[in-house]
C-alpha cells in the first residue's frame, strides 16, 4: 500500500508549486524560476507515481467493493489519469518557460497548475470518500461484506 504516502505528495506539492509560482510571477527572478519549475516537475512525477501506485491498490480492493464503490473507484482512477496528463504538461511548458526565459509561458503554466491544484483536491476528496465511506483498504470494515450483501439483496429482489 504505496498509493496513500505518494497520495499525499500528490496532494501537496501542486499546491506548493502554485504557491511558488505564485511567488514567481510576483516578484520574477531567474533563481524563483528555477525553483518552482523544479518544484513542478517533482509534482509531476509524484502525481505520476501516485497514479500507477493507486492502479495497483485499487485493482487489488475492486472486488470488494460494492457497486457504488466500483463506480467511484473507476471515476477516481480516469481522474487520476488526467490530473497526471495535465501536470506533466504544465511542468513542461513552465520548464520549457524557465529556460526560454519567457514570462507569459510562466504565467501560462501557473495557470495551468492552478487548475491542476484545484483538480487534485477534488481527487483528494474522491479518495477519502473510497476510504472513509467505501471502506477501501480498511482492515475489518469492508473485507467485501458490501459485495456479499449487495448479491444477498439482489437474490432476495428476484
Amino acid at each position: 500500500m504505496l498509493h496513500p504516502a505518494l497520495a499525499h505528495f500528490a496532494i501537496s506539492l501542486p499546491i506548493l508549486s502554485l504557491v511558488l509560482g505564485a511567488a514567481y510571477l510576483y516578484k520574477p527572478s531567474e533563481v524563483m524560476s528555477k525553483v518552482s519549475s523544479r518544484f513542478f516537475v517533482f509534482a509531476a512525477l509524484f502525481i505520476i507515481a501516485a497514479f500507477f501506485s493507486g492502479k495497483h491498490d485499487g485493482s487489488e480492493v475492486y472486488a470488494l467493493l460494492s457497486s457504488d464503490g466500483k463506480k467511484l473507484l473507476i471515476q477516481h482512477k480516469d481522474f487520476g489519469l488526467y490530473i497526471a496528463i495535465a501536470m506533466g504538461i504544465a511542468a513542461l511548458v513552465k520548464f520549457f518557460g524557465c529556460i526560454k526565459k519567457n514570462f507569459k509561458v510562466e504565467i501560462v503554466s501557473v495557470i495551468l497548475v492552478a487548475i491542476v491544484a484545484g483538480g487534485v483536491l477534488y481527487q483528494g476528496k474522491m479518495g477519502g470518500e473510497l476510504t472513509y465511506t467505501y471502506g477501501a483498504h480498511v482492515k475489518g470494515y469492508s473485507d467485501g461484506m458490501d459485495c456479499l450483501e449487495e448479491m444477498a439483496e439482489m437474490e432476495d429482489d428476484e
